[in-house]
């Protein structure tokens, strides 16, 4: 569909039809649109033809079997998408505001799996009425438009954002299950490890995790000819902590353990430091941070002020040192 320059709008144009033009976007066909959107075929194809010339160009290419975005389509969708996100969230806030409350927040997966969801319970006890939604995932996410009160995020300390607040830091010691320990191979000093077999994240080597490795703490333990010789009985590799641990709990293997995350474990004896006084420093850092629009809601100050508690309780387990410049906002 071709239009003139007599077509252009200067008028805001219709929003309604932004629903079905993003419906098409997404599907990349009419009909199934439709279907999603409870619609006629005709009704929708009329909404996409009106924002058209609203617009004043044409947004999408029809094909005989398919469609496609034109330029102006994409450049449109860009906008549109998290204009309604963003607008459809609002909503959803607005709504559980008139009915239970709730708290939304967003983590990685090891995180909320070996240190938020275990201590979740105590939260639950002490505030019955506020409901709890925790979306794991490495993506990182925009809390200006995302549909969630809060961030748990880790780390470099110098990409810690400004408005954010320390939870603690970090160390790394080699841990394992007491139960391997008693199969009667002498573990004293770093050499030992080598009758083991070691645990390690598959992709550490090749990504801005290389800090997390064994090579660099047997680089920091061992002299220089003895570091590049090391080499243990077998490893064992994983793509995330929590797998890791999993596996050093049953048994399977030493791993080089972030120290917060395994702090539990170690109090209640399921794990063992097995070198102490060997722990290894991360620049590491685990930050909160909320989005501004939730600040000010009883119950995220309420889960907020409890994640802090919980926090200063691993700083105190672990002896966590803070980060320079971090001092005053440590409880």
């Amino acid at each position: 569909m071709q239009h003139s320059q007599t077509h252009l709008r200067t008028r805001p144009i219709t929003a309604g039809y932004l629903r079905a033009f993003l419906a098409v976007a997404r599907h990349m066909n009419f009909r199934v649109a439709a279907e999603e959107l409870a619609l006629t075929q005709s009704a929708v194809s009329r909404q996409i033809q009106s924002l058209e010339e609203e617009v004043g160009v044409a947004l999408f290419l029809r094909h005989t079997r398919a469609v496609e975005l034109t330029g102006a389509g994409a450049q449109l969708l860009a906008a549109a998408a998290p204009a309604l996100e963003r607008l459809d969230g609002a909503v959803r806030q607005i709504r559980q505001s008139a009915g239970r409350r709730s708290v939304s927040l967003t983590t990685f997966a090891s995180f909320a799996s070996m240190w938020l969801i275990p201590r979740l319970e105590a939260f639950q006890r002490d505030h019955p009425d506020i409901d709890i939604r925790i979306d794991a995932t490495d993506a990182v996410v925009d809390l200006d438009i995302a549909d969630v009160d809060m961030s748990l995020r880790y780390g470099h300390f110098a990409n810690m954002p400004a408005d954010g607040r320390r939870l603690f830091g970090e160390q790394l010691t080699p841990v394992a299950s007491p139960w391997l320990l008693k199969s009667g191979m002498r573990l004293q000093k770093p050499e030992d490890l080598g009758q083991f077999t070691l645990i390690e994240a598959g992709d550490a080597h090749y990504t801005h995790l290389q800090w997390l490795t064994w090579q660099r703490w047997i680089d920091l333990q061992l002299p220089a000819p003895s570091a590049r010789q090391f080499q243990p009985q077998r490893w064992l590799y994983f793509n995330y902590a929590y797998q890791m641990v999993q596996a050093a709990l049953a048994g399977q293997g030493l791993v080089l353990a972030r120290l917060p995350l395994v702090a539990e474990s170690m109090a209640n004896g399921d794990l063992v430091e097995v070198l102490p006084g060997r722990r290894m420093d991360s620049p590491m850092t685990y930050w909160l941070k909320l989005a501004p629009r939730s600040e000010a809601r009883p119950e995220v100050q309420a889960f907020c002020d409890w994640l802090m508690g919980q926090a200063a309780l691993t700083r105190a387990a672990v002896g966590d040192a803070p980060d320079p410049d971090t001092v005053d906002d440590i409880d």
